[in-house]
C-alpha cells in the first residue's frame, strides 16, 4: 500500500505538466496572429511605399502636361504671329486689311496673358505700330530702370532673327522701377520674341512680342495650380516665376523638367512641387483596422475553448477509423477497385496494384477495356463486365464471375471477381465497388523497401513541379526532385523564397521545438501536419514566374520537424489571364472608336448642308455683281467671294470623303480608278500631315485600268498605312527639325514584273523603319508598338487586301552605306481582274 501510494505520489505531477503541455495547443493560433500582425506590417510598409510612388508619377505626369500645354501655347503664338506676317503683307495697300490686322494682333493679346504688348517693325527696325495702344499701363518698361536694356535685347534678337531668318527670343529681363512705385509680380520679368517677315527671300520686317515669364505660368491651368506649385527658372536656377508663394512642407515631392519653346529660345526649367496633406488619414485607419482584427480573433479564439475538447475526441475517433480502415485495406490480399456510373475506375488499393503491376495514378481514370485484359479476351470480359452491372446482385453473382488479369510484366493471372454496388448517404447508386481475388497462385514475396522507395523517387523526379524538404532546426535541404534542382539549386534558398521565409526568425524554430516535445511525449498531433491551402507566389528574382505553392509540416526520417512544400509553374496561366484582360480592354476601346465613328458621320451630314448654301450664296452674288461696271467690284469683292465659294466647295469636299471614311456599310465591289481613291486618301490625311509640319507626295502613273474593289476598304487601307507613314517620321524627325524631313510619298503604277500584271500601290516614309522584332509580328492581332495602339490596323489592312485576292508586305530602306534604316516601304499588288470576272470571260 505504501509504495502504491508513492508511486501514485510522483505520477501525478507528471500528468499534471502533461496536460499543461497540451494546452499549447489551444495558443498556437495566437501565435499565428503575432505572425498575422507582423506580416501585416510588412504589407502596409509596401502599400505606403507604393503610395509613395503612385504620387510621384503623378507629379511626374501632370508636369509633363503643363511643359506640352507652355509648349503648344508658343507653337501655337509663332503660328499666329507668322499668320500675322502673312496678312501685314497682303494688306500693305489697304487701310482697312490694316486695321483688321492690328485688330487680330490685339485679339492675340487678350486671349493669351503672356503677351503684354505686339510691335511691327519695318526692315530698318523702326517701329511702325504697336498694341495695345501706348499708354502708362501698357508702355510699363519705359518707367523702369531697364528701358534701355530691354530695347538692346529687342535689337539683339531683331538681329538674331534677321541672320537665322527663323523667330528667335531673347534673354530674360528682370525689371526694377527708380522710384518707389513697385512693378507688378507678374511684369517684373520679360523677354522678346521676334518673328521675320520674309516676303521672297527679303526681310520686310519684323513682328515683336513681349512675354511675361509670370504669364507662362498662367497658360497651366488653375485647377493644377491648386495642388501643385509651379516655379519656372533658368538652367542656373534662377527663379523667374512662381505659381504660388505658399511655402511647400519637407515630406513634398519635387520634379523638374525643361522647356523648348522654340528653336533660338533661351534655356528654361519648369519645376513642380506638391503639397501633401499633414496627415496619412488612410495609413491609420489600416492600422487600427488590423489591431481591431486581431483583437477581435484572439477574443474568438477564447469563446471557441469549450468546443476544443469535443473536436479533439471527434478527430481522434476519426483518425482511429480511418486508420482502422486503411490497415485493413493494406493488409488484405484481396484487390479492390472502384468504378463510377460510366464505368471509369476512381480507386484502386495497394493489393489490386499489385496484382496488376500497374500504378494507381496509371489506372485512377481508365475506361473498359482496361489495359490489364488480355487481347485476345478483351471482348469476352466486357460482356460479362456489362452483364455483371446490369443484372439482379442476388442473382448468382455472389459466386463472382472468373476472369483474368494481365501483369504488366506480361504473365497472367486468373481472378475471380465479386461486384457490389456503392450507395452515398443520400442513399443514391454512385457506382460500384469490385473485389478481385487471385485464385492463381498467387506471389508471396513483397518488394523490398528499397524498390519501393525507388518507384516512389521515380514519381517525384518526373514530376512538373518542384518538391522540397528543409529541415525546420538547420535549414538544411533534405529532399529535391529534379524540377527544383534544375530552376532553384541545391541549397534551400528557393525553398525558402517560394514559402515566403526568406528572413526567417527565432519563432519558427520555437514552433519546431514545440512540435518535436509533443511528438515526444506520445500526444497525436497529425491535424498540425494538415496542408495549408495553395497561394500563388511571384518570385521577385527577376524572372517574373509565378507558381502555386503548398505546403506542411512533417516529421522526418530521423524524428526531427521539417516541412514539406510542392511548387507548381503558373506562369502561362497568369500570362493568359491578363492577355484576356488586355484584350478585352482594347475591345472596349474598339467600341469607343465605333461610336467615334458614328457621331463623326452625323457631324459631316449636318455641316455639309450649310456649306453648300454658304457656296451657292457665294456664288449668287458673284453672279449678280457680274454685270456691275465698278472695277473695284471686279477687282476685289469678286475674286473675294470666288475664293470663299471654292474654299466652302473645299470644305465640303472633306467632309464627304469623311463621312464616306467612317460610314458603315456591307462590302460593295465596283470598277473604279485608283487615283480617285488615292487622292480622297490623301486628302483625309494631310489635315494631319500638316498639323505636324509634313508633306505628303503622291505619283499616279498614267492610262492605268480601273480596278474591281470596294473603294471604302481600300481608302481604309491607304488612310493607315500613311498615318502610319506619318507617325513614323514625326517620331524619327523632331518639331525643330521636320523641315528637313523627307515627305511621306504614295505612288501607283503597275507591276509587269509578273504575270498577269498586277497594279502595286507603295507607301513610303523616311522614318526609323521597322526593327527586325517588330517585322516579324506586326501583321498578327493585337500587337502594337504603340501605347495607345490596339494592333489591329495591319492585321485588318492584311485581311482587306487578302480578300481582294492581293497582297500587302513592308521592306525597310537602308542609307547609301547600308548602315542604318532610312524608312520603310509598304508595297500592295491588286489584281486588275477579279476571278469572277476573269472566269466568266
Amino acid at each position: 500500500m505504501k509504495s502504491s501510494a508513492l508511486i501514485s505520489l510522483f505520477v501525478k505531477p507528471f500528468l499534471w505538466l502533461r496536460k499543461i503541455r497540451g494546452l499549447k495547443l489551444v495558443y498556437t493560433p495566437l501565435l499565428a496572429i503575432v505572425l498575422f500582425t507582423m506580416v501585416m506590417s510588412v504589407i502596409l510598409g509596401t502599400l505606403h511605399l507604393q503610395e509613395k510612388n503612385q504620387q510621384e508619377s503623378a507629379l511626374f505626369r501632370e508636369l509633363s502636361f503643363a511643359k506640352q500645354r507652355i509648349q503648344l501655347r508658343f507653337a501655337n503664338n509663332t503660328e499666329t504671329l507668322n499668320s500675322i506676317n502673312r496678312e501685314i503683307a497682303a494688306s500693305a495697300e489697304d487701310a482697312k486689311l490694316r486695321q483688321l490686322v492690328r485688330d487680330q494682333a490685339d485679339d492675340l493679346i487678350m486671349n493669351n496673358h503672356e503677351i503684354v504688348k505686339i510691335i511691327w517693325l519695318d526692315a530698318e527696325s523702326k517701329p511702325i505700330w504697336s498694341v495695345p495702344v501706348k499708354n502708362n499701363k501698357s508702355d510699363f518698361i519705359s518707367r523702369t530702370q531697364d528701358d534701355k536694356t530691354a530695347n538692346e535685347n529687342l535689337a539683339s534678337t531683331i538681329e538674331l532673327s534677321k541672320a537665322t531668318s527663323r523667330a528667335a527670343f531673347s534673354a530674360f529681363i528682370t525689371l526694377s522701377s527708380p522710384t518707389e512705385e513697385p512693378i507688378a509680380k507678374e511684369r517684373r520679368t520679360v523677354f522678346w520674341q521676334v518673328v521675320p517677315n520674309i516676303i521672297g527671300g527679303q526681310t520686310v520686317g519684323f513682328l515683336a512680342a513681349l512675354y511675361t515669364a509670370q504669364g507662362v505660368l498662367e497658360i497651366i491651368p488653375g485647377e493644377l495650380k491648386a495642388y501643385y506649385r509651379f516655379t519656372l527658372m533658368t538652367d542656373n536656377e534662377r527663379v523667374l516665376a512662381i505659381s504660388s508663394d505658399r511655402n511647400t512642407p519637407k515630406r513634398a515631392f519635387s520634379n523638374q523638367t525643361s522647356l523648348d519653346i522654340g528653336v533660338l529660345s533661351p534655356n528654361m526649367v519648369l519645376r513642380i512641387d506638391t503639397y501633401p496633406p499633414p496627415t496619412n488619414l488612410t495609413f491609420r485607419m489600416l492600422i487600427g483596422v488590423v489591431i481591431g482584427l486581431s483583437a477581435f480573433v484572439i477574443w474568438s479564439l477564447w469563446s471557441v475553448l469549450k468546443q476544443m475538447q469535443v473536436r479533439q475526441e471527434a478527430e481522434a475517433n476519426l483518425r482511429t477509423e480511418t486508420s482502422f480502415r486503411s490497415a485493413m485495406e493494406n493488409s488484405t490480399p484481396v484487390g479492390i477497385r472502384a468504378h463510377d456510373m460510366e464505368k471509369r475506375i476512381t480507386y484502386v488499393n495497394r493489393a489490386f496494384c499489385e496484382m496488376t503491376g500497374w500504378d494507381a495514378k496509371e489506372l485512377i481514370g481508365l475506361e473498359p477495356p482496361f489495359p490489364f485484359w488480355p487481347d485476345s479476351r478483351r471482348d469476352e470480359l466486357v460482356d460479362k463486365m456489362n452483364r455483371a452491372l446490369h443484372s439482379d446482385i442476388n442473382s448468382g453473382l455472389k459466386k463472382g464471375i472468373e476472369g483474368a488479369i494481365l501483369r504488366k510484366d506480361g504473365s497472367l493471372i486468373q481472378t475471380r471477381t465479386f461486384i457490389a454496388p456503392l450507395i452515398n448517404e443520400r442513399g443514391k447508386q454512385t457506382g460500384w465497388v469490385t473485389s478481385l481475388i487471385d485464385i492463381s497462385e498467387p506471389k508471396k514475396i513483397r518488394e523490398e523497401l528499397a524498390a519501393s522507395q525507388e518507384r516512389f523517387t521515380t514519381v517525384l523526379e518526373g514530376l512538373d513541379a518542384a518538391v522540397s524538404v528543409v529541415s525546420l532546426e538547420t535549414d538544411e535541404l533534405l529532399f529535391a526532385n529534379r524540377f527544383y534542382r534544375e530552376n532553384f539549386g541545391n541549397d534551400s534558398k528557393g525553398h525558402f523564397q517560394l514559402a515566403h521565409q526568406e528572413n526567417r526568425i527565432d519563432t519558427l524554430h520555437n514552433i519546431a521545438q514545440d512540435l518535436q516535445d509533443y511528438i515526444r511525449d506520445g500526444i497525436p498531433t497529425s491535424y498540425l501536419y494538415q496542408e495549408s491551402e495553395s497561394e500563388d507566389v511571384q518570385l521577385s528574382d527577376g524572372s517574373n514566374k509565378w507558381y502555386e505553392v503548398r505546403r506542411r509540416f512533417i516529421p522526418w526520417v530521423d524524428g526531427h520537424l521539417a516541412q514539406l512544400l510542392i511548387a507548381t509553374d503558373i506562369t502561362l496561366r497568369k500570362e493568359a489571364e491578363d492577355l484576356a484582360r488586355q484584350q478585352e480592354e482594347r475591345m472596349q476601346f474598339t467600341s469607343r472608336l465605333t461610336t467615334m465613328g458614328e457621331m463623326a458621320s452625323s457631324l459631316a451630314h449636318e455641316l455639309n448642308q450649310p456649306l453648300s448654301a454658304i457656296s451657292n450664296y457665294c456664288m449668287g452674288v458673284a453672279k449678280r455683281l457680274e454685270g456691275s461696271l465698278d472695277p473695284t467690284i471686279n477687282k476685289e469683292i469678286l475674286p473675294a467671294l470666288e475664293k470663299a465659294s471654292e474654299q466652302a466647295h473645299r470644305a465640303g469636299t472633306i467632309i464627304q470623303r469623311i463621312r464616306g471614311f467612317v460610314k458603315r456599310s456591307e462590302p460593295q465591289r465596283k470598277f473604279i480608278a485608283i487615283n480617285e481613291i488615292i487622292n480622297d486618301a490623301v486628302g483625309l490625311v494631310e489635315i494631319e500631315a500638316h498639323r505636324h509640319r509634313l508633306t505628303i507626295n503622291s505619283s499616279i502613273a498614267e492610262d492605268l485600268p480601273e480596278v474591281n474593289v470596294d473603294p471604302v476598304l481600300i481608302l481604309q487601307v491607304l488612310v493607315n498605312l500613311l498615318k502610319n507613314g506619318l507617325d513614323s517620321s514625326r517620331e524619327a524627325y523632331p518639331l525643330s527639325s521636320r523641315w528637313s524631313a523627307p515627305p511621306v510619298s504614295i505612288s501607283a503604277d503597275l507591276d509587269t514584273s509578273i504575270f498577269p500584271a498586277m497594279l502595286r500601290i507603295q507607301v513610303k516614309d523616311g522614318g526609323a523603319g521597322i526593327p527586325e522584332s517588330v517585322s516579324q509580328r506586326m501583321f498578327e492581332p493585337f500587337f502594337s508598338t504603340k501605347s495607345d495602339g490596339m494592333g489591329m490596323g495591319l492585321n485588318i489592312c492584311r485581311s482587306i487586301i487578302e480578300s481582294h485576292h492581293g497582297r500587302l508586305w513592308a521592306v525597310n530602306s537602308m542609307d547609301a552605306e547600308h548602315t542604318k534604316l532610312v524608312g520603310c516601304t509598304f508595297t500592295i499588288l491588286l489584281p486588275l481582274e477579279s476571278p469572277d470576272t476573269s472566269g466568266n470571260v
